[in-house]
């Protein structure tokens, strides 16, 4: 079997995909997480990302999406640099975001 896009298009193995992806990027990007102590959980994290840029691209515009989740993990990492615990900091700032993006939704029609 060829490994194409088409091929992988089941929702679990897309989600094998970008869990594997996001693990090998947060290596990539270098080993500061790991040595400040950053737990990378792949799944829950990945997809807490994908609902909130789910629901930004549609309450708001569809390039809201990579811009919400960026700046959310901006902010999830600031928390976390200050001393929030990782998963909290991140469930945090999704939900702040995710609550912004029904509201503007209801107040900006999208």
């Amino acid at each position: 079997m060829t490994d194409t896009p088409a091929a992988r298009s089941s929702t679990d193995d897309q989600a094998a995909v970008l869990a594997a992806w996001a693990a090998e990027l947060v290596s990539t990007l270098g080993e500061s997480s790991a040595s400040a102590g950053v737990a990378f959980d792949a799944q829950t994290d990945v997809d807490t990302v994908l609902a909130l840029a789910g629901a930004a691209a549609h309450a708001v515009v569809r390039p809201a999406a990579p811009l919400t989740t960026y700046l959310v993990g901006y902010a999830a990492g600031l928390a976390v640099a200050a001393g929030a615990d990782p998963a909290l900091a991140l469930n945090d700032a999704a939900a702040a975001a995710t609550a912004l993006a029904k509201r503007w939704q209801a107040e900006h029609g999208a």
